[in-house]
């Protein structure tokens, strides 16, 4: 009990010294957010946002970065697939986080809050007890809890109901898979996997709070916001002056050309087999098994991991997970007796699918109706198709 007493001691002196040795800001001081530019890579597709602490006369200039993850850690990749995504605080000198995005020639955009001295030391005591290493990693997720909707959290923690979050900046909301899709090419693999893996819950209008987890977003609430009934910003100024920057690409790397390849070979082998009164296996096969595969892929993400974006994802009514069992049946010269029954349902669930999209129950991209028109045509050659065994 003594021992434990002595250590709770030990530990008090230490906070104690810790912050006794923080320097205070002084009058000269600001704290800023800064807003990044989307890129063409996945991971800097939306942007980026941070803290900057900066005192001319102490010589500080730091930015606190939420959005650090680092790769390395054991088992990084599978605890990310299982949605359990630890990202940490970071702290850079200024001109040492700018140089990224000056050799990256995307925009920084800083807007300086209207806070008192004693609310600058309070804000960077808060960001440096939270840069402690006990302290810096945090459960991250890309529509909830990121580098952007940290900044109304943060300031919602520390000055309470003296910040107001107006949100007549948004004259009409948009879906979490809009917000999204602001920032993706509709026909890039990017946006073709994005929306494979979210499910209806992101066909829902997100909050002006919400819309917060995309940076932009969150500098436009920052923009409309006040503090004590004044202005949360003093002003706003661009630190790096770049024009945004467009994704480019070329047709027959994108998701369309591929789809469409498998539709006009699908149909090609289909009238073949039509026409000979044959049937290609393999093809048969693979459509199958990749429909099927996915499918339990997505019901994994949907029942079995910590994403918030993956429930109830109706693609698996078209990418139907049963297809991969039902895959190896095909294999066989004859056909089981059940086939026809099996086939019935599985268009049933892709017809009712196209009325979920229709009520906007779930949104589907137009490259899922090409996939589902290739699967079509194989299923009703299967069921009416005169097919010799």
């Amino acid at each position: 009990m003594y021992k434990k007493a002595f250590l709770l001691m030990v530990l008090l002196l230490q906070l104690q010294t810790t912050f006794s040795q923080l320097p205070k800001l002084t009058k000269n001081s600001t704290i800023s957010v800064l807003t990044c530019a989307t890129s063409t890579e996945l991971y800097s597709a939306f942007g980026h946002t941070a803290f900057r602490v900066q005192d001319p006369k102490l010589g500080i200039d730091v930015v606190y970065n939420y959005g650090t993850f680092d790769p390395d850690k054991p088992n990084f990749y599978v605890n990310f697939a299982l949605g359990d995504m630890q990202y940490s605080l970071s702290r850079r000198r200024f001109e040492d986080f700018l140089f990224t995005y000056e050799l990256e020639k995307r925009w920084v955009k800083e807007q300086i809050l209207n806070l008192t001295v004693d609310e600058k030391n309070d804000l960077f005591a808060f960001f440096e007890q939270n840069y402690l290493p006990e302290n810096r990693d945090y459960a991250y997720d890309p529509l909830f809890n990121n580098c952007s909707t940290m900044v109304a959290d943060i300031l919602i923690n520390k000055f309470g109901a003296a910040i107001d979050l107006k949100d007549t900046h948004i004259e009409a909301p948009f879906t979490f898979r809009q917000l999204i899709m602001q920032h993706l090419n509709w026909n890039s693999w990017a946006a073709f996997g994005i929306n494979v893996c979210y499910g209806a819950v992101v066909d829902r209008k997100a909050s002006a709070k919400e819309h917060t987890f995309l940076p932009y977003y969150a500098m436009y609430q920052l923009r409309n916001a006040s503090k004590d009934g004044k202005p949360l910003l003093l002003r706003e100024r661009e630190v790096l002056n770049y024009p945004e920057k467009q994704a480019q690409g070329y047709f027959p790397t994108t998701p369309l050309f591929w789809i469409v390849l498998l539709l006009l070979f699908t149909v090609a082998i289909t009238y073949l087999d039509y026409v000979h009164q044959t049937r290609n296996k393999w093809l048969d096969f693979i459509l199958f098994l990749v429909t099927g595969f996915m499918g339990i892929v997505l019901l994994f993400f949907w029942v079995g991991t910590a994403h918030s974006g993956t429930p109830n994802n109706l693609n698996v009514l078209w990418a139907f997970p049963l297809n991969l069992v039902v895959a190896f049946y095909l294999l066989g010269k004859k056909l089981p007796h059940w086939l026809p029954k099996y086939l019935w349902t599985v268009v049933g669930l892709m017809g009712l699918l196209l009325i979920l999209w229709i009520f906007k129950v779930q949104i589907l991209s137009p490259l899922f109706l090409l996939l589902m028109v290739t699967l079509g045509i194989r299923y009703c050659f299967l069921l009416f198709g005169k097919v010799s065994q």
